[in-house]
């Protein structure tokens, strides 16, 4: 259930900054409730409801990280080479068929459980056979190449925290442990459409004076990328009465609905009005350029539960912007997913740029490798909001600060690549 309040949010007034936007979400949005344990093979993007605690030890057993000879490191010269007897052969999958004694050596494989008694492995490619004997040489620290037991997990320790959107890696892990199930939490279920007599959908027949919808297919990848379910229900008139009706069924059965268009200040702008008539307009300006009219809200879902409303832009740069810096967070936070901060990475700027104190501001940037091997970032020639050729010709974002007034070539900047926005 969403836990908005109006004291959260100022309606008016200053632009709200990025900053307070995520304080709030934190702290004011609770996740969706509902767990259900899913195989492994169907994991992967979903939020672990509660920590995974080892059911073993990982590695169960010390083993060999190389393939070589397992020693006693007592055994070894002091400045010079060792020669030892090789007693016994260990594959992975085996174990030595006795310990190991005083001057000897046994062959070892990689993986395969240390011998009782051995505590150093060395590489084969630093060793000579000789017959039976093997000849090492000097220098080789104690418990080289060996894996300890516990070293990767240790029983009973968390494997895998709560709140952790699960990547290949950490199934990996969990099936390094045995383990075939996992708790997650529900998955976010969001309603989306579109507003506005000017929109069509792609495939139809282009009318004079309107333009086909991309910003729904846009948001829609998005909300996947970022673990949500979508409903898509389409493009809706610029009808006051319509956008309510609309608006009250999708908060039914969702947790989360967006809109694109329809959220500005002009007379034809009539989602903020509808959301009023159903609901509750919390905030509608953010401190970001593109995407300064962000609207979000809480929605009646019945049932004395609510569902969250976030009215994005209309220009589908300003959407994406939008999205990265306030409905992505939302979504992570009702998925119950801990917080992924998007990282600026430091490029240098290639191009001089102005921008008005007291916003963020995001400029689209392609990276070039410059003479000096330093990444320089090269803004895309045309700005407006409504050029998608500006997201697909460019690699990211390029992050200035509210502090910032005037960028010169040169000057360090920050970069976010898409990426991190959709993977």
């Amino acid at each position: 259930m969403v836990q908005l309040t109006d004291d959260c949010f100022a309606f008016s007034g200053p632009l709200m900054p990025i900053e307070e936007i995520e304080r709030v979400i934190a702290s004011r949005v609770a996740p969706v409730e509902g767990v259900e344990e899913v195989p492994l093979g169907t994991a992967r993007g979903r939020v672990l409801a509660r920590d995974v605690v080892a059911p073993a030890s990982l590695p169960p057993f010390d083993n060999s990280a190389v393939d070589g000879y397992a020693v006693r490191h007592s055994d070894l010269a002091h400045g010079g080479e060792t020669r030892l007897r090789v007693s016994d052969r260990v594959a992975a999958g085996q174990a030595a068929r006795r310990p190991i004694g005083a001057g000897e050596a046994i062959r070892i494989f990689t993986g395969a459980p240390m011998p009782e008694g051995a505590d150093t492995v060395f590489m084969q490619e630093d060793c000579r056979l000789e017959a039976d004997h093997v000849i090492v040489p000097p220098g080789l620290a104690l418990g080289a190449n060996r894996r300890l037991a516990g070293e990767d997990v240790a029983a009973g320790g968390t494997a895998l925290p709560a709140g952790r959107r699960l990547r290949p890696a950490d199934i990996a892990l969990a099936a390094a442990l045995g383990i075939t199930r996992l708790p997650v939490r529900r998955i976010v279920r969001a309603a989306l459409f579109s507003t506005g007599d000017e929109v069509a959908e792609p495939g139809e027949r282009l009318a004079p004076a309107r333009i086909y919808d991309s910003n729904r297919v846009l948001i829609a990848m998005l909300l996947q990328a970022s673990g949500a379910a979508v409903t898509d229900l389409g493009i809706l008139p610029d009808d006051p009465a319509r956008l309510a009706q609309a608006l009250a069924d999708a908060a039914a059965g969702h947790d989360l609905v967006v809109t694109s268009g329809g959220v500005s200040t002009g007379e034809a702008d009539h989602v903020r009005a509808a959301v009023e008539a159903v609901g509750r307009l919390v905030f509608w300006r953010v401190a970001i350029k593109p995407g300064r009219p962000v609207a979000m809200g809480v929605l009646p879902a019945g049932g004395g539960e609510s569902a969250a409303f976030v009215g994005l832009p209309g220009n589908p740069v300003a959407v994406f912007v939008a999205f990265a810096r306030v409905l992505r967070p939302l979504v992570l936070r009702l998925s119950g997913a801990m917080p992924e901060p998007l990282t600026a990475y430091p490029v240098r700027s290639a191009f001089p740029y102005k921008k008005r104190l007291g916003r963020r501001e995001y400029v689209r940037v392609s990276l070039k490798r410059a003479a000096d091997g330093a990444l320089e970032a090269f803004k895309h020639p045309r700005e407006g909001a409504g050029v998608i050729t500006s997201l697909t010709e460019t690699d990211g974002l390029a992050e200035l600060a509210e502090d910032v007034t005037r960028i010169e070539p040169g000057m360090p900047i920050g970069f976010i690549p898409y990426s991190a926005l959709t993977g």
